[in-house]
């Protein structure tokens, strides 16, 4: 199955569904109170762009991921999530690399992000994208639910954009 990756707004029905979809997952992995969702509203915020991949032919969503930009050059990983029926075909790989790449484009130094314990799959692609495993990120609570990973992208004081 081949999918195409572009920037969308995540306030349409389908989206909210996928969205839901997700919440479901984590929640049947992790503690609620160790959940840290964004709501579709704060996903629509300006500090945030969400990447959707869809099935070319049906148009039905497959994964999500977003950027959620925050103070100090400080990009994070948001909201990954592929349906059973996508995986394995590298969606999440590539939508963690457009995330990467509008980082890089907007001149970020890292991305971070918290996942959780119990997310292996998550794991496996953060690991192959570059990211190394890392101390709590942003004002996360060091918990034993929550695992961290962080990705420099350029040196303090250097520059991305030409």
């Amino acid at each position: 199955m081949a999918f195409v990756v572009g920037v969308e707004s995540p306030l349409s029905d389908e989206m909210r569904s996928l969205i839901g979809e997700l919440n479901t997952v984590l929640l049947a992995l992790s503690p609620p109170e160790h959940c840290y969702h964004m709501s579709v509203e704060e996903m629509a915020a300006p500090d945030t762009t969400v990447f959707v991949a869809r099935d070319p032919e049906s148009g039905a969503a497959l994964g999500c991921g977003a950027l959620r930009r925050h103070g100090g050059g400080i990009g994070e990983v948001k909201r990954m999530y592929t349906r059973e029926a996508a995986r394995g075909l590298g969606v999440g790989g590539e939508i963690l690399g457009r995330v990467e790449a509008l980082a890089r484009e907007e001149g970020l130094r890292a991305l971070v992000l918290e996942t959780g314990d119990r997310h292996e799959a998550a794991w496996r692609i953060y690991e192959r994208g570059g990211f190394s495993r890392c101390p709590p990120v942003l004002d996360y609570p060091d918990t034993p639910f929550s695992v961290f990973y962080r990705k420099a992208l350029a040196e303090a004081g250097e520059t991305l954009r030409a």
